[in-house]
């Protein structure tokens, strides 16, 4: 009890008061010095948290809200939405597997897929795969990831790794972190299954004088603008350049399919390329 008032941050008082109730409700039980969730307990945390990664894929999918708010919002929802309003949801969404950040989404009967990867810290220099798992927590550390504009999906390759700092390329660019940031990220190794593909780039790496073909969107645009992406014509095997550029370069206007259509740097970075080895004229 004493490590669980100095866990969270809220008064002694509240803490008792809950405890108190979730023990008459059966939720948890007391097994000497340590407190237990019951099997009703253990449906009702899952039910939580399915509720909770549900909301955040929704608003990843459906919604404009930035990622630094999905956590919140979510937890917002948690005791709100009833049993058939999530699996409606649910439903709605397609049954997903693992909500924006990775983390395995619980069915309705509480399997929880298994995330298959290995702390970025620990891989090896020279490993290759693929980032299947961002954690939204600490949020501090979270800003740090999100700053860097790191992607879920992204195929990377470690080029040095040790306790100063973890260094890695990602479609085209070159990403150092700390090992405590690193260790929010999980990566799926590919070693066994396909090799990573050096000539991958992200749109917004594209110079004047070069020409690319889109080789597809990544994983982290998701939802309206996905779709507002595709409608506008960056569809895969299209050929696309610079058309106009900016005085700071951002945003710049690139010629897609006879149009000339402007893009952030931000938009820009979703967008997958293979650069051609020919130039614009």
């Amino acid at each position: 009890m004493n490590g669980l008032t100095a866990l969270l941050e809220f008064k002694n008082t509240q803490i008792v008061d809950v405890v108190k109730q979730m023990t008459i409700n059966e939720l948890i039980l007391f097994d000497k010095d340590y407190i237990k969730l019951t099997d009703q307990g253990r449906e009702y945390a899952l039910r939580i948290v399915r509720v909770h990664r549900l909301w955040e894929k929704y608003l990843a999918e459906k919604t404009g809200f930035e990622k630094t708010e999905w956590h919140d919002r979510a937890e917002k929802m948690e005791h709100q939405l009833s049993f058939e309003e999530t699996d409606k949801l649910a439903t709605e969404l397609g049954n997903p597997i693992f909500d924006p950040h990775g983390d395995p989404i619980p069915t309705k009967k509480g399997a929880i897929a298994k995330l298959n990867g290995d702390a970025l810290p620990t891989l090896k220099v020279n490993s290759i795969g693929k980032i299947i798992h961002i954690e939204d927590e600490p949020e501090v550390i979270y800003k740090q990831i999100l700053a860097e504009n790191i992607h879920i999906g992204s195929q990377i390759r470690v080029v040095e790794n040790n306790n100063k700092r973890v260094v890695f390329y990602a479609e085209g660019e070159e990403f150092k972190l700390a090992p405590i940031v690193a260790a929010n990220i999980t990566v799926e190794s590919m070693e066994d299954k396909i090799s990573l593909e050096d000539n991958r780039f992200r749109l917004s790496s594209l110079s004047e004088k070069e020409t690319a073909k889109i080789v597809g969107i990544s994983k982290e645009c998701r939802g309206d603008n996905r779709r507002r992406l595709l409608d506008l014509g960056f569809v895969k095997g299209a050929d696309i350049c610079i058309d106009l550029l900016s005085p700071l370069n951002n945003p710049k206007a690139y010629l897609i399919k006879g149009t000339s259509i402007a893009l952030r740097n931000s938009q820009a970075s979703h967008i997958l390329i293979q650069k051609n080895h020919h130039y614009a004229g």
